[in-house]
């Protein structure tokens, strides 16, 4: 399937499955979110999100952080001199595992979602199920996801948007994953459309956005 040529263009993070990235697509096939993902650049070798790519014709490059893990710098500036060569208007992180020093160029147009309400449960080794396990063994009565722009730190930078879900006491971890995905699926594409119309105004750690989303 080919996506729509919109001139807002968006490079994609991933490490994974890449199931972020194709729900995003899906949006924008649809027409709900008005851009087009440009480049997906992955830092695992195997990843199936280069399938998904692949699938949808989009240009994919590998920075296989095993190579660079010795030296994060030359790791974020290889992955900046590729987005650069795109003329990217948003860098989406979607299950992207690894560290990406953000140059001051892509300050606040650079977003991730964690599946958590930060400031709790995240951080480096929070992701994925090791989230909702902490959740869970920890006993709170209300999880969720949290839409943040990406700083030099794991899950610190300011935060645009989150969206809540109750714990019940029949809960697992997955029926708590499930909960928080069938979040994800709706909140990340809708705060993207929201930035695509400059409705996302951010001063300081402090996030605006402009209409409800």
């Amino acid at each position: 399937m080919i996506q729509p040529d919109n001139p807002f263009k968006i490079a994609f993070l991933l490490s994974g499955s890449g199931s972020t990235m194709e729900n995003l697509l899906n949006h924008i096939i649809s027409g709900k979110v008005k851009a087009k993902i440009s480049v997906v650049i992955s830092s695992c070798e195997n990843a199936y999100g280069i399938k998904r790519a692949e699938n949808w014709d989009i240009p994919y490059k590998i920075v296989p952080f095993k190579t660079y893990k010795s030296d994060l710098i030359a790791y974020s500036n290889k992955i900046s001199a590729i987005i650069d060569s795109y003329n990217i208007n948003l860098i989406v992180f979607g299950g992207f595992m690894s560290q990406y020093i953000i140059p001051q160029h892509y300050i606040n147009k650079a977003i991730n979602i964690h599946p958590a309400l930060i400031p709790a449960f995240c951080g480096k080794g929070f992701y994925g199920d090791k989230v909702h396990q902490a959740v869970l063994d920890y006993g709170v009565k209300i999880t969720g996801c949290t839409v943040h722009f990406v700083d030099q730190n794991y899950d610190t930078g300011p935060i645009i948007t989150q969206e809540s879900v109750i714990i019940n006491d029949s809960d697992t971890l997955d029926s708590i994953k499930e909960k928080v995905q069938n979040l994800e699926r709706s909140l990340y594409p809708r705060v993207i459309q929201a930035i695509v119309e400059n409705r996302v105004i951010v001063n300081g750690r402090h996030v605006k956005i402009l209409k409800e989303i």
